[in-house]
């Protein structure tokens, strides 16, 4: 008996020296600031396979676009439950099956299978107020989150967001679980969870822009802007799974995502390259092709992405000061005094571009939000689909989306003219929009390919603007070299196209109660609106290739 209890004594004393020596590994690293799941994989590598040679930058860069990619993902995954369930907070219930225990007067009431307060005439409105909370909320507070994502850690501060925009995501399902019917506490909950989905544009454009800081290619930027619409395309699925069972579970499975990968990004992202004791400086090769005529092909695109590891300096920085654990996360002496300050607002609204960009997205984030927030309620309302196959039907916009968001950066490249490209997409839109509002109905076939169709040119200016424009604005030559403002510009572009995401969903609330049809007037006449707002660039665009091609001749 003695011997098995000093076995097991001494067993316990070996794991408890183990689990000791390993914590002293960690802390006593070549590069101490890691986020800790960093350093066990670092501690794993070196124990478990040390001949492995691994190119650091490259694998950090490729964690970085990962982990991002994720965090937006879910995001975009949050905001999109809400459109799904909509179709089941309020429908007619004259055709419905009365559910065994439930008695109800006879005949019974067309709104009884509704969830009060959205069980009246005006649950339309209602429902597009519940939008505007979010999306008001989301555009004022944008213009905050740039300014403080410039000045925090950005692992604090998207981990923060991500895991509070689940728990407000959360609690809006839990309003069915215990039997909350107040507008007020939808409001709020609609509100706070527009505030802190604040932190994730900016924070992983400025992720990106730290580690790919001169790789500002809208080919590779409309790629990884994809999270959005597969974000978009998982949320309607999982709400779409358990809209018509539960429709709590709509919310709070996503809000239980997006808190876990909050907390993967807290283990495992790293904010800055100096934190991995890295300083990158790329320096990007001149391409083979005719750089006088602004046109970049597919081999040089490659070739440059292939040899870019061949421009980058990498050495050990031991005069910055990087952001810890252990540091505060509003930190005055973050930068070294001899780095230039992060962009005021009125400077960087003074950059050409940002204000014709930013008020040309407010109209088209106008119209692809109207139909992220309304698209699965009018599927259902024009067809005779169920409310789980029109949340499904509504992800081939998202498809589309994801073409049309690497067409147009793929254009832009080639011809070195993005607001030519946002135009010529746009100018295509208006006609594709009244083409699917008279026939988009006619079948299921008709459906799915004009919608399919209408997401690539809904979404392409939108993302191109969003993602490649953002970048280049922020490191606009007139900057004189600042590289801080990348966020800040970000920020406002994106803030105003949320006010005009706000209105969107807010006004089809109020217009759809006169007919699908004036919805789709109203998206028609925003296009066209952004299209008018960026003539004068695209004007400047085609004046500058015309010296280009005299200058050539």
């Amino acid at each position: 008996m003695h011997k098995k209890k000093y076995i097991c004594c001494i067993s316990w004393i070996t794991k408890l020296s183990l689990i000791r020596r390993f914590i002293g590994a960690i802390r006593n690293m070549s590069h101490p600031n890691l986020p800790i799941g960093c350093k066990v994989l670092s501690w794993l590598h070196a124990k478990c396979c040390p001949r492995l040679h691994i190119n650091r930058i490259v694998l950090y860069k490729i964690s970085v676009l990962g982990l991002t990619y994720a965090s937006y993902m879910c995001y975009h995954m949050t905001r999109k439950t809400l459109s799904v369930v909509k179709s089941v907070l309020h429908r007619n219930c004259s055709d419905l099956p009365v559910p065994h225990g439930i008695h109800l007067k006879m005949p019974p009431d067309e709104t009884w299978c509704d969830y009060p307060p959205f069980d009246g005439p005006d649950a339309s409105t209602l429902l597009g107020t519940l939008d505007s909370a979010f999306l008001f909320s989301y555009g004022i507070a944008m213009f905050i989150s740039g300014f403080v994502a410039e000045r925090v850690s950005l692992r604090y501060f998207l981990t923060l967001g991500m895991l509070f925009s689940g728990i407000f995501c959360y609690l809006f399902g839990m309003a069915k679980v215990y039997d909350i019917h107040s507008l007020m506490y939808f409001m709020v909950v609609q509100a706070l969870a527009g505030i802190f989905q604040t932190t994730g544009w900016p924070g992983v454009v400025t992720l990106v822009g730290r580690w790919f800081g001169k790789s500002k290619r809208g080919l590779i930027f409309g790629i990884w802007n994809s999270h959005t619409s597969i974000g978009n395309i998982l949320g309607s699925v999982i709400a779409g799974y358990y809209v018509e069972k539960d429709w709590s579970l709509s919310f709070i499975v996503p809000g239980f995502i997006m808190g876990l990968v909050g907390f993967v990004i807290f283990l495992f992202i790293v904010e800055d390259p100096s934190i991995a004791g890295l300083n990158i400086d790329a320096e990007p090769r001149p391409r083979r092709n005719s750089v006088e005529s602004g046109q970049i092909s597919i081999h040089d695109e490659c070739e440059a992405l292939l040899t870019e590891q061949q421009d980058i300096n990498v050495r050990i920085v031991n005069d910055r000061a990087p952001v810890n654990e252990r540091s505060p996360i509003l930190s005055r002496n973050r930068r070294p005094e001899t780095e230039q300050g992060a962009i005021g607002f009125i400077g960087a609204l003074k950059i050409p571009g940002v204000v014709e960009f930013s008020l040309c997205l407010f109209f088209s984030k106008l119209v692809s939000y109207t139909f992220l927030f309304w698209l699965p309620l009018y599927i259902q309302s024009s067809t005779s689909m169920s409310a789980q196959w029109s949340a499904n039907v509504s992800t081939v916009f998202d498809f589309g989306g994801i073409l049309g968001a690497i067409l147009a950066g793929f254009i832009s490249d080639y011809t070195g003219m993005s607001a030519l490209t946002c135009t010529s997409m746009l100018f295509l839109t208006a006609p594709l929009l009244f083409i699917y509002e008279q026939f988009g109905t006619a079948s299921l076939f008709v459906n799915i390919f004009l919608l399919f169709i209408c997401g690539c040119f809904v979404n392409g200016p939108y993302a191109l603007i969003t993602t490649s424009v953002s970048a280049e604005l922020g490191t606009h030559s007139s900057l004189q070299g600042n590289s801080k403002a990348l966020a800040t510009v970000t920020s406002i572009i994106d803030g105003t196209g949320s006010l005009g995401a706000a209105i969107g969903p807010l006004l089809a609330g109020v217009v759809s109660s006169t007919g699908w049809d004036n919805v789709f007037y109203m998206l028609i006449f925003s296009d066209v609106v952004a299209l008018f707002l960026l003539l004068r660039l695209v004007k400047k665009e085609i004046d500058q290739i015309r010296r280009r091609n005299a200058r050539i001749e």
